[in-house]
């Protein structure tokens, strides 16, 4: 199959990835804005000028081996408001072995929702595909892809992300797109901890079994970039739930700015060398003639080892009245899917739509939201505080 490789890839290339026929496979506001930082804020606190850190943040030894084993202080008061958000550099904290261990996180179920939904705009439920792994090695034939990596009140955890251009740094981007629940809980919760990106993961698709064993350079081939700072949306935080899709599954979507785990000048762009462009207000559903969808599925029957892709016309669904109506696909992906890109195709270009967000509880279908004016909000606010650093 076609690739998206490591320099710009041809028009015609992205068109024929797209067109293979696969077999399987409110508003939000600027406190959804986090900063964190790889050591302490960036604020000065008044008075000593000292580093204020971040609420939670550790202070000493003993409250970083805390952190690093994930017995971290009041998970039953989470780290919630965006100015709470702390996420320091613990190297080597996700050595081969952690990363094999990581679970996919909570998996967002809905019942079936087929013609007979109560809301009009929602269509039929689509009939499955069943997810076909993408070409290997991973960097050569979707490159931008990765699993993100974090710890959570269960233990560590993982999602599916991708690289995205920043319009700020044409060229030289550090911008991971992903789902808002990948990063932060939602009504009930708040901060995920311990966040990273790995792109290419498992390069060559080796079974989970061996992935704790393998060389860095195949389970990490480009090395593991920690997010500094994360944007989601309000609504996600003030309406998503991790339990079930509701109406803030329609705006579960979040942007990483990451630097890289062992420091380097060159940016995260430069290091896979390509990224997405994000296409915002796409036309909708039927608008869209195909979209592919790619992560890394993590949940039974898969086990997060390979890099799983389905691809269909997609359709609506609404999740409750006076949300935007979401795009969904079949799909037999599951757990760990979330936040994975879905692609399209736009003037011969491959442009990132949607992202994974919410499933079928008998793992039929996905969807994603629309990415609108709220996901632009998002994404132009973490662009613009990057412009000039």
């Amino acid at each position: 199959m076609p690739s998206i490789r490591r320099s710009t890839v041809a028009a015609a290339a992205l068109a024929a990835l797209l067109a293979v026929t696969a077999t399987a496979c409110g508003p939000g506001d600027d406190k959804a804005a986090a900063s964190g930082g790889s050591a302490a804020a960036d604020h000065k606190e008044q008075g000593d000028g000292g580093l204020k850190l971040p609420k939670g943040v550790p202070t000493s030894i003993d409250e970083l081996k805390k952190w690093q084993d994930g017995g971290w202080r009041n998970w039953d008061k989470w780290a919630r408001e965006a100015q709470d958000f702390a996420n320091p550099i613990i190297k080597d904290h996700w050595k081969n072995d952690r990363l094999a261990k990581a679970k996919a996180a909570p998996e967002i179920g809905v019942k079936a929702t087929g013609a007979g939904s109560e809301f009009d705009a929602t269509d039929p439920e689509p009939r499955p595909v069943n997810a076909i792994q993408v070409g290997r090695p991973y960097h050569r034939n979707m490159a931008p892809v990765g699993k993100i990596f974090f710890d959570s009140p269960k233990g560590p955890m993982v999602c599916s992300g991708t690289v995205v251009q920043d319009p700020a740094h044409p060229g030289k981007s550090n911008l991971v797109w992903t789902a808002g629940h990948c990063v932060h809980s939602g009504k009930r919760g708040g901060w995920m901890r311990n966040i990273v990106f790995v792109p290419s993961y498992n390069d060559n698709g080796a079974p989970m079994s061996q992935v704790g064993t393998l060389p860095a350079q195949q389970v990490t081939p480009y090395g593991r970039f920690w997010a500094d700072w994360i944007t989601t949306s309000g609504e996600w935080i003030n309406m998503g739930s991790e339990e079930s899709g509701n109406g803030g599954s329609a705006y579960d979507f979040a942007v990483l700015h990451v630097k890289p785990e062992n420091g380097g000048g060159k940016s995260l762009q430069e290091t896979v060398g390509v990224a997405i462009p994000v296409w915002f207000n796409a036309p909708s559903a039927a608008g869209v003639n195909f979209v592919r969808a790619v992560g890394y599925p993590a949940a039974p029957p898969y086990d997060g080892a390979q890099m799983m892709a389905c691809q269909g016309r997609p359709g609506r669904l609404v999740m409750e009245q006076g949300t935007p109506a979401m795009d969904r696909i079949g799909c037999t992906m599951t757990g760990g899917t979330s936040g994975g890109g879905w692609f399209a195709e736009r003037g011969g270009k491959l442009a990132l739509i949607s992202n994974s967000s919410i499933s079928s509880n008998a793992h039929t279908w996905l969807a994603g939201p629309h990415l609108g004016p709220e996901a632009k909000r998002v994404f132009d606010g973490i662009s613009r505080k990057f412009a000039n650093q």
